[in-house]
């Protein structure tokens, strides 16, 4: 499918508007901007296109109002977000408001995607609320949740760290047609255009692969995520049926721009998940993985195999029965994510052992394989 004809089609859209985007250079909110942003939003709210706008900015907004530098504490960053949030909700409801537009606000962790009960009740809503021709504004809760703006342990996998990361997620829950991310760039160069001026400006990506993702470099000053987290997003994204545009929000009328002028670098849809694949590969913390053999990662890639305890080589961190794990060779290559039918001291005695070994080495058997085929996603 040809971006022409993506735009062309589009019924649903989420937009996320990054930090950089939406401050001037004084650090302040663009006032100018987001009346921009929101003019074009509502032109194409009034031809029938639904739109979900994921924000950034509370905590830059909250500590520019206090004057003081959110990097010095966590508590403080999530303070500067309590503060800021408000400030930035009342900014979109006013501009909104002059266009007879609604619009409503919601907070979310890391949790109301990982828990799936939480993870469909959210899609319920912000289905009810695009039927009711409402506007839904998106931002993480900063003020109670501290993924996004701590480290992580390096054996965590948290389901988003990052707004990117969160408007994906977004985004293929609802099966949008489009994501939009607006940021400081252009879009994807072959190498970081603020270092190497003669980077190469990629306008189309037909598949995320390695040589893709090793294009991804750091956030700029006052963001959080860089190209590596956008690169992120595109590929949840693209593997969820929809498409994916990076752009710059800090062109003049930029969401026109990316609509009618072919800006920014489009990412294009490769592949369609089902929607329990979506959540098992990208929505959920993962706290534990297990670590397989060269020969049932074969098996694995195949798309056809389970995880039989045979193949298993080792167990790391603590999971229970339901939970999703990573999949790991032997060399720490995350390949795979599945859902555990065992809970991990279970699974640390039945490595390397066979099926029929089970009921006499645990007292009881569930499954023949420590993860079923149907609820395993290569990654």
């Amino acid at each position: 499918m040809k971006r022409d004809e993506i735009i062309k089609n589009i019924k649903r859209v989420v937009l996320k508007f990054g930090t950089n985007v939406l401050r001037d250079e004084t650090g302040e909110l663009s006032q100018i901007r987001i009346e921009s942003f929101i003019l074009q939003i509502s032109k194409l709210h009034k031809k029938g296109i639904e739109v979900i706008i994921v924000t950034s900015g509370a905590v830059g907004i909250g500590a520019k109002k206090l004057g003081v530098d959110p990097n010095s504490n966590l508590t403080l960053k999530m303070a500067c977000a309590s503060i800021g949030q408000g400030y930035l909700m009342s900014i979109y409801e006013k501009e909104f408001q002059k266009h007879d537009i609604l619009v409503s606000q919601l907070l979310l962790t890391e949790d109301d995607f990982s828990n799936r009960i939480k993870y469909l009740n959210l899609s319920d809503v912000l289905n009810e609320l695009l039927k009711l021709n409402v506007i839904p504004i998106i931002n993480q809760n900063d003020a109670v949740s501290s993924s996004e703006l701590e480290t992580i342990s390096d054996m965590v996998d948290i389901s988003f760290s990052d707004n990117d990361k969160l408007s994906a997620l977004v985004a293929s829950r609802l099966e949008a047609d489009l994501l939009i991310i607006l940021s400081d760039i252009d879009g994807l160069y072959d190498d970081n255009p603020k270092v190497n001026p003669n980077a190469k400006f990629i306008s189309v990506v037909e598949k995320i692969d390695e040589n893709i993702e090793k294009l991804g470099f750091g956030a700029t000053l006052g963001g959080r995520g860089g190209m590596k987290t956008k690169l992120q997003a595109a590929k949840v994204m693209t593997r969820s049926g929809g498409a994916c545009i990076i752009s710059n929000g800090k062109i003049d009328n930029a969401i026109d721009e990316v609509l009618e002028n072919n800006k920014g670098t489009i990412f294009l849809p490769y592949e369609n998940l089902s929607g329990k694949k979506k959540w098992i590969a990208y929505a959920v913390n993962i706290c534990g993985q297990i670590v397989v053999n060269n020969g049932a990662k074969k098996a694995l890639l195949k798309g056809d195999s389970s995880l039989l305890p045979i193949g298993v080589v080792k167990i790391e961190n603590d999971f229970q029965r339901g939970d999703v794990v990573n999949i790991v060779d032997k060399e720490g290559n995350i390949f795979a994510r599945g859902v555990a039918n065992y809970n991990c001291s279970d699974c640390v005695k039945l490595v390397g052992c066979y099926s029929d070994e089970i009921l006499n080495i645990l007292g009881y058997k569930n499954y023949d394989a420590i993860i079923t085929r149907d609820n395993i996603v290569i990654l």
